[in-house]
């Protein structure tokens, strides 16, 4: 009997609060799942945040969500890194996460070699992505339509077509990476893995018993474990 392929949870942080961004973050997803063959399924909270809800229960399910998924993409596009983004980027580096860190603008920023805050930077089992994408676009533009206008362009929606290839390009950018984050050895020593999970659980003042609590993230450390991510 041939052996099931093991694919490897994402949550996908990124900002969701215009079409641009809902479309974005599908189209690459979907994209990253297609170029890895069904190896990392990205989780997107526009997807599963409980919308219509209290903020404290969306901040909840996404807490719950980005500790149990295998692996973490972060979306640091914008004149500054998007504030929910940057909070989770943090937990994950605290529950020892690997993570790849996405930056598709073309806008130069931050204070140190990479474009944005160094305060983000030189944390470990990350990679850096930094792409300038509408340069990329550009590029698949002239090499396929040099010679279309403006009215065929449109009318034959190649330039949908174009920009899903620059995204396309982007996610086969994104699985090397996890590939890469996913070979380096966990940070955290064994020794504090049930410590740290179990002050994970109680540190971000989520609503619930303090037992239950302890034991929901005791289960996705033993994931983890068994997944040899920890």
């Amino acid at each position: 009997m041939k052996k099931k392929k093991r694919s490897f949870t994402v949550y996908f942080a990124s900002e969701l609060y215009g079409l641009k961004h809902i479309i974005g973050n599908a189209y690459l997803a979907e994209a990253i799942y297609e170029r890895s063959h069904g190896s990392y399924l990205c989780e997107l909270p526009q997807d599963f945040e409980p919308r219509g809800t209290r903020p404290r229960a969306i901040r909840d399910r996404d807490i719950r969500k980005l500790i149990g998924c295998d692996l973490a993409l972060f979306n640091f596009d914008g004149a500054d890194i998007e504030s929910g983004t940057a909070i989770e980027f943090m937990l994950a580096k605290f529950a020892d996460i690997p993570s790849v860190v996405l930056r598709s603008d073309l806008r130069a920023g931050g204070d140190s070699s990479d474009p944005w805050t160094l305060m983000a930077s030189f944390y470990p089992r990350t990679a850096n992505i930094i792409v300038d994408s509408l340069q990329s676009y550009k590029t698949i533009m002239k090499r396929r339509h040099r010679r279309l206008d403006e009215i065929l362009r449109l009318a034959g929606q190649h330039s949908s077509a174009d920009a899903q290839r620059a995204c396309d390009e982007v996610a086969a950018a994104c699985v090397r990476a996890f590939d890469r984050v996913r070979a380096v050895e966990p940070v955290m020593p064994k020794h504090l893995r049930e410590e740290a999970y179990n002050w994970l659980a109680l540190m971000s003042g989520l609503r619930g018993k303090e037992r239950e609590l302890r034991r929901e993230f005791e289960g996705y450390l033993e994931r983890k474990v068994e997944r040899g991510l920890l």
